[in-house]
């Protein structure tokens, strides 16, 4: 238990300092003392998470007169590639969700046909693995309700997501378990308190998966497959973050 309240504590009371956190992920990034304390017990953390806690328990969600006032950017604040600067200049007429991999029924989902779907709003806080959070409102398609569309195979064991914000030239990925994307609040976000998704924020959908820290919350999403294994994602560890620097696969709050 002691890596699990040891995170706790940190993401909770800023005991980290506050100049360590402020200068954001590359500053956890760089710093091994940091990233070992934050990122110890992966598997204990994930383990007992599923041993003790119900499948579908939800996330605490806020009153509308909680929500915080400014609500931070963090990673990328615009792709800015000629491909997503294109979709942007048409208002994302015709971007494409893709849906692949180990499914029967491959899906290409249109922004309109996205934002017609059955929908979840939720105000929660993010939480971000250097100390900040914010409460924000959240609306879109479950992503079970997607999959589900999609008629996932009975050999996958995750999802993976892949962006359109580039890392060193590299498109950012990260993944979940069937567990968290079925969860009813994991959900695709079109909009976020009650406007359309901005660039800054990972328009035209991104990722909301509530019991999770805030770099599990994949922007700019274009795609997404099922696979039975992580072993062929990125190097092998299931996200951009976890491959680079080591964060947990896990993220678990």
């Amino acid at each position: 238990m002691s890596a699990i309240i040891t995170r706790r504590a940190l993401l909770t009371s800023g005991a980290l300092g506050a100049g360590a956190l402020l200068s954001g992920c590359d500053q956890v990034a760089n710093t091994p003392s940091l990233r070992k304390i934050l990122f110890s017990g992966e598997k204990m953390n994930y383990g007992l998470a599923r041993a003790l806690t119900d499948r579908n328990s939800l996330a605490k969600e806020y009153r509308p007169d909680q929500m915080s006032p400014i609500f931070r950017v963090n990673g990328t604040n615009n792709p800015n590639t000629d491909r997503y600067n294109a979709m942007v200049a048409e208002n994302f007429a015709h971007w494409r969700l893709e849906v692949g991999g180990l499914v029967n029924r491959p899906l290409s989902i249109s922004h309109q046909a996205l934002m017609a779907m059955p929908a979840r709003t939720q105000i929660t806080r993010h939480d971000c693995v250097e100390g900040w959070s914010a409460i924000g409102k959240w609306h879109g398609p479950m992503l079970g309700t997607i999959l589900n569309a999609a008629d996932i195979r009975r050999a996958a064991r995750y999802v993976v997501f892949t962006c359109a914000d580039l890392y060193s030239g590299q498109a950012y990925y990260e993944s979940l378990d069937l567990i968290d994307a079925f969860h009813p609040q994991t959900i695709l976000a079109w909009a976020m308190n009650d406007r359309m998704l901005s660039v800054a924020h990972g328009a035209p959908i991104r990722l909301r998966v509530e019991r999770q820290l805030g770099y599990k919350h994949a922007k700019y999403v274009m795609r997404i497959d099922a696979v039975a294994s992580l072993a062929g994602i990125g190097l092998g560890k299931g996200g951009y973050w976890e491959d680079r620097v080591d964060y947990d696969w896990y993220a678990g709050i």
